[in-house]
């Protein structure tokens, strides 16, 4: 996933959340998330980083939005166990699936019409 810093951030580099196992890390001028190697990682880390990323993203202060290929964002669905949202993506994007991709808003979105953050406390 490649995050997009906003006018206001220069650089940003690290964890948003350490429970995640992601981080951000910096290559050349893009900057993109990473699993950590060295840190245990929940099952569920991938996709609560995507969704704390992506509303980050939404507050535009430090990310001014995120881009994510739904195959990225259907294997973090996998890997927290969340099979039917993962067919659902699937099912969503078609043809188009699995190089489609998606910005903040959109991810979002999906999370909201499925209820995803409610199945994630």
């Amino acid at each position: 996933m490649e995050i997009i810093l906003s006018k206001h951030c220069t650089n940003f580099s690290g964890s948003i959340n350490k429970s995640y196992g992601y981080s951000v890390c910096r290559r050349g001028k893009r900057f993109f998330s990473v699993r950590n190697a060295n840190r245990h990682v929940p099952d569920d880390g991938h996709i609560r980083f995507i969704l704390a990323s992506a509303d980050i993203a939404q507050d535009g202060v430090w990310f001014r939005d995120i881009l994510i290929e739904t195959y990225e964002l259907w294997q973090a669905l996998t890997e927290a166990g969340l099979s039917s949202f993962a067919a659902a993506l699937k099912l969503k994007y078609g043809p188009t699936f699995p190089s489609r991709t998606l910005n903040a808003r959109q991810v979002l979105d999906f999370a909201k019409e499925h209820k995803l953050e409610e199945v994630l406390k």
